[in-house]
């Protein structure tokens, strides 16, 4: 449940990688690797372009190692600094939408409101401001295939959970 923002970084959960060249955006990955050698990456449910943000957010294989960011992947890295993460492309924003433990997280329009706002902490934890006890976790067990990639792609589910130990390599 650590983040950090820098080329390259890897810390113990999850990292911003460098940003791209066209615009400030960055992918945020999860530290550890797990079962996907090439990371999991936070992802919009659906197909790059064709993604649907109305069906959340998930842990996916980093496009990344294809040598650009995927759109569904690509946030803005100005907006990560004021607490927000926000997808340029598809026009919305990381959402809890419950303060409980296990919710999933969800996009929606950016309006500000407290729901969408998460700290970076120094410990390197996303933290939805509204729960201050619970982190985004990646689910654990084994990844689920996914469509395409070679090999193919694998995807997990993304909740809050309690901030611990516990779920550091998620």
């Amino acid at each position: 449940m650590k983040f950090s923002i820098g080329a390259a970084a890897f810390c113990a959960i999850i990292c911003l990688s460098a940003p791209s060249s066209a615009a400030n955006l960055v992918e945020i990955v999860l530290t550890d690797r797990l079962d996907e050698p090439r990371g999991y990456c936070l992802d919009i449910v659906g197909n790059k372009e064709s993604a649907t943000p109305g069906r959340g957010l998930q842990a996916h294989s980093c496009y990344s190692y294809q040598g650009q960011l995927g759109v569904d992947q690509a946030f803005d890295a100005e907006r990560l600094k004021a607490g927000e993460f926000y997808l340029p492309r598809f026009k919305v924003c990381l959402s809890s939408g419950s303060r409980q433990e296990g919710a999933p997280l969800n996009l929606s329009a950016c309006d500000g409101q407290p729901a969408q706002r998460f700290d970076l902490t120094a410990a390197g934890q996303i933290v939805p401001r509204s729960a201050p006890g619970l982190c985004v976790t990646v689910a654990d067990g084994r990844g689920a295939p996914g469509g395409g990639g070679r090999p193919v792609h694998l995807l997990r589910r993304l909740t809050l959970e309690p901030c611990s130990e516990t779920h550091a390599a998620r």
